[in-house]
């Protein structure tokens, strides 16, 4: 494996504290998400990984009650200063969310979307990065002769994979996953897998997942959360074969969670 040494810190959290209200669902943590690399959040629910995620891109900001502390820098400037506007932040940091959530439009609108917010209205533009991204996430060739078609007659496997193309439509920089395939079947959970490794040559990304086999095969860092602490991070080998911390050896046992 690359040395880590060698690897650009895209993002870092320091101190990061998230609390909705009197509840405190994340608190100090500090991080180092690298360059060109699959950082995967494991621990069980509850602990604070999906909110540590969400604040990476400034999501909790859309839930009422919700607070911050701490910074996160992005190429190390702070996403949340002031003159910092969070949908240039959303830009760079895409989000795929558990549930996939194509729009009722067209296969081409969905990924098109984004770009029409960004104010790109011309068609040969337009079309080009809907292919190209529909590439990416390895869809192409199954919707090509269906563009017009709604996303929502693709199988759960192709709309999870439409909702990937739609994030990487607007060329971002990090992609946020939630769970990506939680709700996939076993076929459709590799395919979205083997994307992942493939995205990995070309963006920066952080999955929260349940299940450990999965950050095992997708990721080379891996954190542990407990009750909404950072306990541990590394090399994922080194986090499954010999954590240093009682709680991540406890929890990757299945003696807990």
């Amino acid at each position: 494996m690359e040395s880590q040494a060698t690897r650009v810190v895209k993002m870092r959290t320091e101190k990061l504290g998230v609390s909705y209200g009197d509840l405190v669902a994340v608190r100090d943590v500090s991080i180092d998400v690298l360059e060109r690399q699959v950082l995967a959040l494991i621990g069980p629910s509850g602990c604070g990984k999906s909110t540590f995620l969400r604040a990476l891109n400034r999501m909790n900001e859309n839930i009422s009650g919700a607070r911050m502390t701490g910074r996160v820098l992005l190429d190390g400037r702070d996403i949340y200063e002031s003159d910092v506007d969070p949908v240039t932040v959303r830009r760079r940091v895409g989000m795929v969310f558990q549930k996939s959530n194509p729009f009722p439009k067209s296969i081409f609108e969905n990924v098109a979307y984004g770009l029409r917010v960004a104010g790109i209205r011309d068609r040969e533009t337009l079309t080009d990065r809907v292919e190209r991204a529909l590439r990416q996430a390895a869809l192409w060739d199954e919707v090509k002769d269906r563009l017009e078609e709604s996303g929502l007659g693709l199988s759960g496997g192709q709309q999870q994979r439409l909702c990937i193309a739609r994030a990487l439509a607007v060329e971002p920089q990090v992609i946020l996953m939630d769970e990506p395939a939680s709700a996939l079947d076993p076929i459709a959970t590799a395919k979205v897998e083997d994307l992942i490794a493939d995205l990995r040559e070309a963006f920066t990304i952080v999955i929260v997942t349940h299940n450990m086999q999965q950050a095992a095969r997708v990721s080379q860092r891996t954190a542990f959360f407990y009750l909404g602490k950072l306990v541990e991070v590394g090399d994922t080998t080194t986090i499954f074969t010999r954590p240093k911390q009682r709680e991540t050896e406890d929890y990757i046992t299945g003696r807990f969670g």
